[in-house]
């Protein structure tokens, strides 16, 4: 599914069926015969716009799953048939001050998997090996596909978030993120709090534990020690910011935030309160989450539907119908 025009997916098909060459993979690098692919919020801002494409005509996608069946030139970490997920962060420099010190999420010359390159839409795709993930246990792909973006990037957040055992984590927004974000914070033993619009997202957060739900209009249970924004929403950032206890962090896990209103600094700031803002992820933070992943198990929600579907979706996702995290099926 090819992206040749970006803008509003309410108003047309953005995405294109298309025929291209096979892809080859270059040295260092591994061809994944694809079986499915997230997809991701992130996806929508790309084929809208707002996340603009590096080039064009492109192939979105970066949730992928699949299985290795060619390797490049001089790439040795794995072997055909092994199974891999490719996710949004395709490569980094290595070299620079930022990479060097843990953080090649900030990395000058990040490349991003269907921005930068053809991604997970397709049958196959090519990625770097260093930043293939080796997927084992027998989970099925179906379910390990939002892992790889919303359950790393989440995981980032949480761990910026710096909840510890026994305290109070508020969650704003509940979408394909924040369902495996509230598992690994209650499997850390905090109490969860969690404000969304919809209820079968507030029903979801029931099921799964979240000792509150509301919305974000509701005033929580008292103030809570950390908290998490999924919602692209900036307007709730004072709201969250009043409801910190002193010394507590906000982070802001979007990858795209509406304006944040003016902040008073006596409520929202004062008392050592923090606001973290998440920069994608890195592979430290996927193989922590993954690993960390099979061992509580989390599990994802999941709506299934064929490749060709991809822009149905894209409208269900813009039109916030989607009660679980969407997966594209490239091959049965």
């Amino acid at each position: 599914m090819v992206l040749e025009t970006p803008g509003p997916v309410l108003e047309a098909d953005r995405l294109r069926a298309a025929d291209l060459p096979d892809p080859e993979p270059g040295p260092g690098e591994v061809r994944v015969r694809v079986s499915v692919c997230g997809a991701c919020h992130t996806d929508l801002h790309l084929v809208e716009g707002e996340v603009p494409p590096a080039r064009l005509p492109i192939v979105p996608g970066h949730q992928a799953v699949g299985r290795v069946d060619r390797c490049g030139p001089g790439a040795s970490r794995f072997r055909p048939g092994d199974r891999v997920g490719i996710a949004w962060v395709r490569s980094a420099c290595g070299r620079c001050e930022r990479c060097r010190f843990g953080s090649e999420n900030l990395c000058p010359e990040i490349r991003f998997t269907g921005r930068d390159a053809d991604g997970g839409y397709a049958d196959l795709a090519v990625v770097p090996e260093a930043f293939a993930y080796p997927l084992s246990g027998s989970l099925p792909d179906r379910l390990v596909a939002p892992l790889l973006c919303g359950g790393i990037v989440g995981y980032r957040a949480f761990r910026l978030a710096a909840a510890s055992p026994g305290q109070r984590l508020a969650i704003y927004g509940f979408g394909a993120s924040a369902h495996l974000v509230l598992q690994v914070a209650l499997h850390r033993g905090c109490e969860c709090w969690v404000a969304t619009r919809g209820a079968a997202h507030q029903a979801l957060a029931r099921k799964l534990g979240a000792r509150w739900v509301g919305s974000s209009a509701d005033a929580l249970p008292g103030p809570a020690d950390a908290a998490i924004l999924f919602a692209p929403a900036g307007d709730l950032v004072p709201a969250a910011l009043e409801h910190l206890a002193p010394g507590g962090t906000l982070v802001l896990a979007g990858i795209a935030l509406s304006d944040v209103p003016a902040l008073v600094y006596a409520r929202h700031l004062a008392l050592e309160r923090t606001v973290r803002s998440v920069a994608a992820a890195t592979r430290r933070d996927g193989e922590e989450f993954l690993r960390l992943a099979a061992e509580i198990p989390v599990r994802a929600e999941v709506e299934v539907f064929p490749l060709g579907e991809a822009n149905a979706v894209l409208r269900k996702m813009k039109e916030r119908t989607l009660t679980a995290a969407a997966v594209l099926e490239v091959a049965g």
